[in-house]
């Protein structure tokens, strides 16, 4: 597996092929990876969004989205962080936490904010998240629909 951080045009493809793999992801959500894409493409940098690509034999297999908080010293949020279904379970998403993870560390970030669901098809991300060192920082509930909160993690890095 190689990463990459420079965006293509054909990311657009790629970052919408993954997440509609994993099942996870509502159609709405995929068009908003897939407007981050577009945002990053046209704005470079100055859109506040960095991509992280992870490749296998030349084929875009997952992805991170993080970037700076606006109006903070070091925070960060890890917007995704994805891999395509037939390659989860492999180590892949671990190893694209922490090169996200690196990256984020090499912007000078020292705090990193991560969101999911509570229902229950996403307690899986929440233990994935939780062996890594990220804590629950906070709980909304009904956050996304009646019996859908919004669990916030944090993780401080050094």
């Amino acid at each position: 597996m190689t990463f990459r951080q420079k965006i293509r045009p054909s990311d657009r493809t790629a970052v919408r092929h993954i997440a509609e793999s994993t099942g996870y992801f509502s159609g709405a959500e995929i068009e908003i990876a897939v407007e981050l894409v577009d945002e990053r493409l046209s704005r470079g940098a100055d859109s506040g969004y960095h991509f992280l690509f992870m490749e296998s034999e030349g084929d875009v297999i997952g992805f991170s989205c993080f970037g700076p908080v606006p109006a903070t010293l070091s925070s960060f949020d890890l917007y995704w962080i994805v891999v395509r279904h037939d390659f989860q379970g492999q180590g892949a998403g671990r190893k694209m936490l922490a090169m996200s993870e690196s990256s984020i560390q090499g912007a000078g970030g020292r705090r990193i904010y991560a969101e999911t669901s509570a229902r229950d098809q996403y307690e899986s991300t929440r233990r994935f998240y939780e062996a890594r060192g990220y804590r629950q920082a906070g709980f909304l509930p009904d956050f996304y629909a009646p019996g859908d909160g919004k669990i916030i993690y944090v993780k401080v890095i050094d």
